[in-house]
């Protein structure tokens, strides 16, 4: 990819928004030319109940993915998963990975309010690592805001999973699965408008392109251009997402993925004074012309499979990603009497990487007990490069701000070029005895080196982690409908050159629940988990050490129905988290900070059918944040509990065609999601989005 990204302007682009512009102009073309070369229709039937229904078309999942690393049905996994289908995402009309966990039993959104320059979430009390098609992405804090149109589904696996998935913290992770083509003829397209005043349109088809339908294609898109909540924001978006799948036999699947992602999408404001009270949509403290934040990446994936018949699967996932991103703000600094003083910040980053992952599984009966044995093999290799600037701006008025323009410099004060390769190899078996007791084991051990180079300072470091961890888990299924697990997992996160890895550990036990003759899925389950070698900044030597450990002890309650006419999601989470060890900082036993003792959520809907010409489906959901502190010393300040409410309402124009309208935090709600420092970042206020859709 070549471009060329300042930290002083943002950019523009407008190739890519006119392709699928007219693209979409041309859909009701392309119905017409897909009915004159019509193959025959392949129909895909769900259960009476809806068990087992494509994720387009249910709320409640019966199975998981995990990029086939921890596969099958949801009953049978030792472990607490969530998982969020296309069809409850479009329902809820959630358009940020933010919006798509609200609703998730252990995650906590929003934790930085109007800062949205990445996808801000925790699980259980720690940061969550993301994952695409079982492929590591990074951390969420400071990676790239994902796109939902992008992915099938959203997989929530709680607790400790580095035998599965590799680097992550013992909280849980974060699995997102890719649509890929279908052997079907299928297609929508829609458009929206929001009340911040952006526009969109987008695009989701594909069909077989032979006769022996063993080749299949799809596109999936979106342009998106206006404005967020705040003054002087931006909310511009292509995402273009391309694949093709070969099923030469029904034993053998090749699919190839090229996605590009292309945004402007500036948070709009860099704080508030503190102890006021303002409006969001009409008072600004940054700096108009210095307030961008861009993004660009591109992505090809290969994901392969050939089943050999006798019980051996050989799979296999490739990723090639080229992305670069730049960011600038005037943040608000403190305040002396009415006087708002401020700093400029801005960073400028590419990175380029590589990581693939093959395994075998093979399945057998030992002395009739059923065996399931994966093993495979992980490796990855990428650059990054990380700019930063930092400087004095302009104070301005409290009461009458005026702007004084984007600076011409400001002081670099980081430059820094990272190389990390990685390896791992790793091992599952699972053993079933006639469904009713499922043992599982994981084991993995990953080698991790890493080269930084500060071109600042003209030094060189190199780290290397070798770390082992593993995951037991017993289920026992005293029903085929009802089963209890208990487990024990580990997590490792390499935390810099000359640090110790950050290590974390989990007991859970668990019930899971889905009633014979419903599409329901009940889930409830209690843990202990904890995480060692936390790594914070010494202030006095400016260096990364090890200082302590944090303890979270918590209950997870999470219900998905689908009961005729009714829809329901429902979930609630006690956190116990407290720091134990904290080197000399003095904050043993105090609750670490954005960790909410209680949170609780739901969402309800009803369908009532033939209402004029169509049928009509009104929900409503309401979330509930018992409140945390803002930083680890539990002195910065802390936010009050809160209460969001959320609706939408659908109503179909035609069979195919629907207008829908959804709403978040309906009544407005406002709190200090962040803050107590040197400014107060708000909570996200009501936005209200229509959307018309039409598939065929």
């Amino acid at each position: 990819m070549s471009r060329t990204l300042s930290p002083f302007g943002s950019r523009r682009r407008s190739s890519l928004r006119s392709v699928l512009l007219c693209c979409s102009a041309l859909l009701p073309g392309l119905a017409v030319a897909q009915d004159r070369y019509q193959l025959d229709d392949v129909i895909l039937e769900a259960s009476d109940e809806g068990a087992g229904a494509p994720d387009s078309q249910t709320i409640v999942a019966t199975e998981i993915t995990a990029g086939g690393k921890m596969s099958g049905d949801i009953l049978d996994i030792p472990a607490s998963v969530s998982v969020v289908t296309s069809e409850e995402i479009s329902a809820r009309g959630a358009d940020t990975i933010e919006e798509v966990l609200n609703y998730t039993s252990g995650a906590t959104t929003d934790g930085y309010g109007a800062d949205d320059r990445f996808d801000y979430f925790s699980i259980r009390g720690f940061e969550a690592y993301t994952y695409r098609d079982g492929l590591l992405l990074g951390a969420n804090f400071g990676g790239i805001r994902e796109e939902p149109f992008a992915f099938e589904r959203v997989e929530v696996f709680k607790g400790a999973n580095s035998a599965t998935f590799g680097v992550s913290d013992p909280g849980g992770s974060v699995n997102y699965v890719s649509k890929k083509p279908r052997a079907e003829r299928f297609g929508s397209a829609y458009t929206s408008v929001s009340s911040f005043g952006s526009t969109e349109v987008g695009v989701d088809f594909g069909d077989v392109l032979n006769k022996e339908g063993s080749l299949s294609y799809r596109i999936t898109g979106l342009v998106r251009e206006g404005e967020l909540e705040y003054p002087y924001s931006e909310n511009d978006e292509v995402f273009v997402q391309g694949g093709l799948t070969w099923r030469p036999t029904d034993a053998t699947e090749l699919t190839v993925l090229v996605d590009h992602l292309d945004r402007d999408s500036v948070p709009g404001s860099g704080g508030f004074p503190i102890g006021y009270d303002f409006d969001r949509s009409s008072t600004f403290f940054g700096e108009p012309d210095y307030n961008y934040r861009g993004t660009e990446r591109t992505t090809v994936s290969v994901i392969g499979s050939h089943d050999f018949s006798n019980g051996l699967k050989l799979s296999g996932t490739l990723r090639f990603s080229d992305s670069a991103d730049d960011f600038g703000y005037a943040y608000v600094a403190g305040t002396s009497g009415t006087t708002v003083n401020r700093a400029f910040f801005a960073s400028d980053g590419t990175n380029e990487g590589v990581i693939g992952d093959v395994n075998l599984r093979y399945e057998t009966f030992i002395g009739g007990v059923e065996s399931t044995t994966l093993v495979g093999i992980e490796a990855s290799q990428s650059e990054a490069s990380d700019m930063r600037y930092y400087g004095a701006a302009p104070s301005i008025d409290l009461t009458n701000p005026v702007y004084t323009g984007a600076p011409t410099s400001v002081p670099m004060y980081a430059s820094l070029r990272t190389e990390t390769e990685g390896q791992a190899i790793y091992l599952q078996q699972e053993l079933n005895w006639s469904d009713k007791f499922i043992a599982s084991v994981g084991l993995r051990h990953d080698w991790i080196d890493t080269t930084e180079w500060d071109r600042l300072a003209g030094t060189v470091e190199s780290g290397s982690v070798s770390a082992t961890t593993g995951r037991l888990g017993l289920t026992y299924k005293i029903t085929p409908d009802l089963s209890v697990y208990g487990s024990y997992a580990q997590s490792v996160v390499p935390a810099g050159t000359g640090v110790e890895p950050e290590e974390g550990e989990q007991y859970e036990l668990g019930v899971k629940w889905r009633p014979q003759g419903t599409n329901a899925l009940f889930a409830a389950s209690v843990y202990d988990l904890s995480k060692t070698n936390i790594t914070r900044t010494n202030p006095v030597t400016l260096l990364s050490e090890p200082i302590g450990e944090v303890r979270v002890r918590g209950l997870d309650l999470e219900a998905k129905a689908e009961f005729g006419s009714y829809d329901l999601t429902a979930s609630y989470s006690f956190l116990d988290a407290e720091i134990v060890e904290n080197g000399t900082s003095g904050n043993v036993g105090n609750t670490p900070g954005l960790v909410p003792t209680h949170i609780a959520s739901i969402w309800a809907s009803r369908t009532w059918d033939n209402v004029g010409a169509g049928d009509l489906t009104v929900g409503l959901g309401a979330r509930y944040n018992g409140g945390y502190y803002y930083d680890d010393s539990n002195t910065a300040g802390e936010t009050g509990s809160f209460f969001v409410v959320d609706a939408g309402v659908s109503y179909d124009l035609t069979e195919k065609t629907t207008l829908s309208a959804n709403v978040t935090n309906l009544f407005d709600e406002k709190h200090v999601a962040y803050g107590g420092f040197y400014a107060d970042f708000y909570s996200p206020g009501r936005e209200v989005q229509l959307k018309l859709s039409h598939k065929w």
